[in-house]
């Protein structure tokens, strides 16, 4: 809402020197948003005069039309002579009267006027456009003006150039903000100074007498209002003072009554409509449309309407789209013929009319034909239901006064019943929310500076005005208090939790994991997580995999992706493969974040009420038609995992850093991995490791590591050898259900034992490994895979994996004969379980 300054004074007496900031200022501590202050004629000096074009004469050697005229702008000039001046512009006639800026203006721009030769004529000055003096964007033509301007007025105080307009950004809670009587109540109340409201008119009592209504859908139109002008001149012009203010408010002049119709809108909220009376067939008549039916709207576009859509008719049918826009077949014929359509001065009697209808109903209508208009903002917002009578009235009055019609008596009005709407509030209610001490005389005072009626002590019964639909809670009350006092005034108080409460141990689990993987150089990268059946495509998953079973949103936000996540690795590779295109080969990501996994067999949701709190029972019935949604982490590698230097040879990523990934996030879990091959989409059949823990005694799969299929790198364009890994989270938890434990760090020497085992190549190092840890005992302390050979020398189908064996007793030193007991006994249940063969024996 574009608010002039010049306008706002009309009903707020502010002080002589206040500037359009300083309004700002103390709108924004009230809780408005003004976006901007625009200071018009910003740069704009005179002399800048009405003027009388005497003569023109065409110049015809030059490819455009330019005209040589001759102005009187009376004493202006200090001579009393015509200035001769050069213009290009053909929208006027010799005896209009234009707007010129003499030699020595300067124009907004820094645009200096000063008396030069051009065309091969001298120009003493310029007659100028509206965008030339700041007023528009139109460069159509220059401004002509009214017959009865005197040549040599001045002309900034006439057109109202120099002005100041607060840009204000409405909020969905403060809709009685887009009018200026609403914006001047709240600069009142800011200011401390009366407002003088413009909606308190006479209003005459309706009558039978009035031009016929009927209402089908009272639900969806609680109030109707109409009356009469007849009389009216036509083509008659809106006046400068009109046309002024609507363009600072961001509207176009079109014809006098649409102006008028504009102008209360702006002034009082509530959106009219004018009817040619001549073009209407029998009474005017509220309902939903047909199916079927059609109208073409005041922009010239026919439009299908919706059995849901609430118009406005007459005896032919539609003849408007209710809070939207009007339509074309009743326009003010002087409007119609600005738009290029049909002849001007048709329209002598006129049909004013202001409604009340549904926000919602016409929220869908407008967002159903894509046709936004500063009307169905208004009634979206939440209007004054109560303000019809006096914005009919106000135009009726504007119609007289301007156009000389004359207003027939009848009145009509179709109202529903009004209850007024209170709130029940204790009156230490807005202390308690803000924690500071307001009283019951500041909390009282406040609300009726907003339009409240309050009665009470102790307990107040507040009664809401009609233009403020979000007072419905003592909070909104209170909310209105703390506004007003002054957000400025409310102390800085930090909450206090609990004693003894701090992160869960899933929280805490959480971020030991991203500082984790976070040391070992990966970097998080979260994605949105929404699914779509092409990314699964991709990914190559079998048609029965659980991943495929995805939850459908009603209302997503890209149709490319309507579901749901199931795993992570769509998101993060997308991610890769865009970073990898925009220049970084060597990537390491990861990412922690829930999926959603649907079993087919949840119930139906049920919707929670909204006027109670929900009972335990429904919210328990709610969260059992959820999906599964496990928290998992996974991690995705390309291009080089150490860099090769003057230290020597950089490394690829590989899958076996992707299993490290795995590892090093079992490890803060406290659970311990194994690993075995496995074949699982996307990953290839040959370098995918599954992932096993003991969850709550039972071998369970956790997860999946290694590197992806070739396919699936070609089909979603990633960088050759891409590896991923990707783990059930809390799965890993309740596998470290004991959580981490500090190392016991020893004051004994450590005894080193190495050995080569022979084994078929079949057998997976894991079992080796385990057969190992269980043979040498509790002096084992750490078992390490240090190289794995295959070739002649251990034979075909035949591989050598070394392990390095580190011995250590809590209380004593070893001695040689100990520790090589140890590495006896493990090297012999390696022997006994996987038929490995010591190397070199």
């Amino acid at each position: 809402m574009r608010a002039p300054l010049s306008w706002l004074r009309e009903y707020v007496d502010l002080p002589a020197g206040e500037t359009g900031r300083d309004v700002a200022a103390k709108l924004i501590d009230a809780g408005l948003e003004v976006e901007t202050v625009e200071q018009l004629g910003r740069g704009l000096s005179g002399p800048l005069v009405v003027g009388k074009v005497l003569a023109i004469e065409e110049l015809s050697e030059f490819k455009k039309p330019i005209r040589y005229c001759q102005v009187d702008v009376g004493d202006a000039n200090g001579t009393g002579e015509p200035q001769n001046i050069i213009c290009g512009a053909t929208n006027f006639a010799v005896g209009d009267k234009v707007v010129v800026v003499l030699p020595g203006g300067v124009l907004p721009g820094d645009f200096k006027i000063t008396a030069r030769k051009t065309y091969g004529r001298v120009s003493e000055g310029m007659i100028c456009s509206a965008a030339e003096l700041g007023m528009g964007d139109d460069h159509s033509g220059i401004i002509v003006l009214p017959a009865e301007h005197a040549p040599g007025t001045d002309a900034i105080g006439l057109l109202e150039i120099v002005d100041e307009v607060l840009d204000i950004a409405v909020t969905p809670d403060r809709g009685y903000a887009l009018s200026m009587r609403g914006i001047a109540r709240e600069t009142a109340i800011a200011y401390g100074l009366p407002l003088r409201d413009p909606a308190l008119l006479d209003v005459p009592a309706p009558n039978t007498d009035g031009f016929p209504v009927e209402v089908t859908d009272r639900a969806a139109c609680d109030r109707f209002v109409a009356r009469t002008v007849t009389g009216v001149r036509p083509g008659t012009s809106s006046p400068l003072w009109l046309q002024r203010r609507l363009q600072k408010a961001g509207m176009r002049p079109i014809s006098l009554a649409v102006d008028i119709t504009n102008y209360v809108m702006l002034e009082l909220g509530q959106p009219l409509h004018a009817y040619d009376r001549a073009r209407l067939e029998g009474p005017i008549g509220v309902r939903r449309a047909e199916r079927g039916e059609k109208l073409t709207t005041l922009d010239g576009t026919e439009r299908t309407l919706d059995p849901e859509d609430l118009v406005i008719t007459d005896r032919n049918g539609p003849v408007g789209l209710a809070g939207v826009m009007g339509g074309a077949d009743t326009e003010i014929a002087d409007a119609a013929a600005e738009q290029g359509i049909g002849e001007p001065g048709g329209t002598t009697d006129i049909v004013v009319e202001a409604a009340h209808f549904d926000p919602v109903a016409i929220a869908r209508a407008a967002r159903r034909h894509r046709l936004s208009s500063e009307a169905s903002r208004r009634f979206v917002l939440g209007g004054d239901p109560e303000a019809a009578e006096a914005a009919r009235q106000r135009a009726v009055d504007l119609l007289v006064l301007l156009a000389g019609g004359t207003a027939e008596p009848g009145v009509t009005q179709i109202a529903a019943p009004v209850t007024p709407r209170t709130v029940r509030m204790r009156a230490d209610h807005p202390d308690r929310v803000a924690g500071v001490t307001y009283g019951r005389e500041a909390v009282a005072r406040r609300l009726q500076q907003v339009g409240c009626d309050v009665y009470g002590t102790d307990e107040l019964i507040v009664t809401v005005p009609s233009w403020r639909p979000d007072l419905a809670a003592p909070n909104d009350l209170a909310e209105e208090v703390i506004r007003l006092e002054g957000y400025e005034t409310l102390p800085s108080t930090l909450p206090r939790p609990p004693a003894g409460r701090g992160l869960t141990g899933r929280q805490r689990l959480l971020r030991r994991v991203g500082r984790a993987l976070a040391g070992a150089g990966y970097v998080e990268a979260p994605n949105y997580p929404f699914l779509g059946q092409a990314a699964l495509e991709q990914l190559g998953l079998p048609a029965d995999d659980d991943r495929r079973r995805t939850v459908t949103l009603v209302n997503p936000l890209s149709d490319e992706e309507p579901a749901l996540r199931t795993t992570l690795l769509p998101g993060l590779l997308a991610a890769l493969r865009r970073n990898h295109g925009r220049g970084s080969t060597d990537l390491a990501l990861f990412e922690t974040g829930l999926v959603f996994r649907p079993t087919g067999e949840e119930p139906e949701a049920v919707r929670l009420p909204v006027d109670r709190r929900p009972s335990d029972e429904e919210i328990a019935a709610l969260d059992a038609a959820l999906p599964r949604q496990p928290r998992r982490v996974a991690v995705v590698l390309a291009g080089a995992r150490e860099l090769s230097g003057w230290w020597g040879q950089g490394r690829a990523a590989g899958w076996a850093d992707a299993v490290e990934a795995a590892r090093a996030v079992a490890r803060e879990a406290g659970a311990e991995l194994s690993v075995a091959a496995d074949r699982h989409a996307p990953w290839h059949p040959g370098r995918c490791a599954a992932l096993y823990a003991s969850v709550d005694g039972e071998r369970t799969l956790v997860g999946h590591a290694g590197e992806l299929h070739p396919r699936v790198i070609k089909a979603m364009g990633l960088p050759e050898r891409t590896c991923a890994m990707e783990a059930d989270l809390d799965l890993l938890a309740r596998a470290g259900a004991g959580g981490v434990s500090a190392p016991h760090v020893s004051s004994f020497p450590v005894a080193t034992q190495d050995v080569a085992l022979v084994v078929d190549a079949a057998v997976p190092a894991a079992r080796v490994e385990a057969a190992l840890r269980s043979g040498a005992g509790e002096l084992l302390e750490s078992l390490r895979l240090f190289d794995v050979f295959t070739g002649e020398q251990v034979g075909e189908g035949k591989k050598s994996l070394a392990y390095a064996l580190r011995f250590r007793a809590a209380d004593r030193t070893l001695t040689a004969e100990e520790a090589s007991a140890a590495r006896d006994a493990a090297v012999a249940a390696a022997v006994e379980r996987s038929g490995a063969v010591l190397r070199g024996a």
